[in-house]
């Protein structure tokens, strides 16, 4: 099965590139409503080409915004398998558009990669899937198990009817595992099995003192800063080790063993000062940055703002000051209690004078992590390798994909996230691109883990 299907893919390289080039060339920007007809008419290519492909049962599922393009192919029999593979095909937007080399919408490929819009996030990984099932059904005239296709075209703006979705047609897209490939690899040409999510919540803090800025020369010393008050109340929530300060954060949380500091240490790391710029790293004490950024909840003050902001001096107080806060979460947070948390500790130390409101995130989500030597992902490790060439490294992310959490919970079934893109792609930046060695080699390690879930 697997030669012929490799073989396939090989003598099609082209065609299936070009195909993959008109589907990037759709502007399925989900965040603006000029592009509505665009998302659409990705929904419908990828409906399509399904159709092609010989699943039996294709179709758009209606949402509130978006449709979910949904088929599935169920004659490998009732003993077979069923996965359930999610994706998505709406972009993010291409501003700042002049810091683009070529045009985001009419791909180009120069020195390797495929340079486009969703190449990488998320289009370029989930045609790769799609084009493993056209070999397959091409070579053998049929799938060697049970498939099921939920590809959203909401991602970009936070999956606002997808769990819904999922909920009140669970019974449509129940199945025994998932896949998912929206994610990436440590390096370029390095094999990652990513075993875990961190979860997500924030939090908006506004704090309130006069109904309208105020003299500062006239009324300092007698009213209270808003500024310095929301200072005073973030300098509190965490300290200079890195340790967040907030009662209770840190309840629940599983500690990290020796076993995973070892796969953690595995795994090559980028040289964080020199990618960003910094001049040393900080993490959390007792733990490396490799430690933290992966499997450690984390408490971050992502915007602050208030008062005046032009050019010179304006002597004033100012009536608000408000900052925006999010935290990483890893498993047994929940985010709904951290955000709890949070406000009750801002209220406790809330300086006197001024009033404070608490506005909480409301898209939310929980860590997921499945244990690295289970069975499916262990098939996924071995495919990596004879595709890559290379023995696969084990990593957590330190991002969060809400979906993963979702599927989890609804449906209480393994999630194999087998990601192909590099650190290089730029993801939602201008210049985002796919190397077109993920694409050759990630499809053949797609074909190896279908042989691996049905006969290995």
């Amino acid at each position: 099965m697997s030669e012929r299907a490799l073989k396939y893919l090989s003598d099609n390289r082209e065609r299936l590139l070009e195909r993959l080039q008109e589907f990037l060339s759709i502007p399925s920007v989900s965040t603006d409503s000029v592009h509505k007809n665009d998302v659409q008419r990705a929904a419908t290519y990828l409906q399509t080409y399904l159709t092609e492909i010989g699943f039996q049962q294709v179709q758009q599922i209606e949402t509130n915004k978006h449709p979910i393009v949904y088929a599935e192919y169920m004659e490998a029999g009732p003993d077979s398998p069923t996965v359930l593979l999610y994706g998505h095909y709406d972009v993010q937007p291409v501003d700042p558009i002049e810091l683009w080399d070529s045009d985001p919408f009419k791909p180009e490929i120069r020195e390797g990669r495929l340079y486009a819009r969703g190449s990488s996030d998320d289009k370029g990984q989930v045609f790769m899937h799609l084009a493993v099932f056209e070999a397959l059904m091409k070579t053998e005239g049929k799938l060697p198990l049970n498939v099921k296709i939920c590809l959203e075209g909401e991602e970009e703006i936070g999956s606002e009817n997808l769990y819904t979705m999922l909920q009140v047609k669970k019974e449509l897209f129940q199945a025994d595992f998932a896949v998912i490939s929206d994610s990436g690899m440590v390096a370029k040409n390095q094999p990652t099995i990513l075993y875990g999510l961190k979860g997500f919540t924030g939090i908006e803090i506004t704090v309130t003192g006069p109904d309208h800025d105020l003299h500062s020369g006239m009324y300092g010393g007698a009213v209270r800063n808003p500024i310095m008050a929301l200072s005073h109340i973030l300098a509190s929530m965490k300290n200079d080790d890195e340790v967040v300060t907030v009662e209770g954060f840190y309840d629940g949380v599983e500690a990290l063993t020796s076993e995973e500091k070892e796969l953690i240490k595995q795994v090559p790391s980028e040289d964080f000062v020199k990618a960003t710029g910094i001049t040393e790293t900080v993490s959390e004490k007792g733990y490396t940055a490799k430690e933290h950024t992966m499997a450690r909840p984390t408490f971050e003050v992502n915007g602050i703002f208030g008062g005046y902001q032009g050019e010179g001096t304006k002597t004033i107080i100012p009536t608000s000051a408000t900052a925006k806060i999010t935290c990483r979460l890893v498993p047994g947070q929940d985010p709904e209690t951290i955000q709890r948390l949070l406000e009750a500790h801002i209220k406790k130390v809330a300086p006197k004078g001024v009033t404070v409101e608490v506005k909480k995130e409301k898209l939310s989500a929980k860590a997921y992590k499945v244990e690295p030597n289970h069975p499916l992902i262990q098939k996924a490790a071995t495919s990596y390798t004879k595709a890559f060439g290379k023995e696969a490294v084990y990593v957590r992310m330190g991002g969060s994909i809400p979906v993963v959490e979702w599927i989890d919970h609804l449906y209480t079934i393994p999630i194999v996230l087998l990601g192909f893109g590099t650190p290089e792609d730029r993801l939602h930046s201008p210049n985002e691109s796919f190397p077109l060695d993920s694409f050759d080699k990630g499809m053949e390690t797609l074909v190896y883990y279908w042989h691996e879930i049905t006969n290995g």
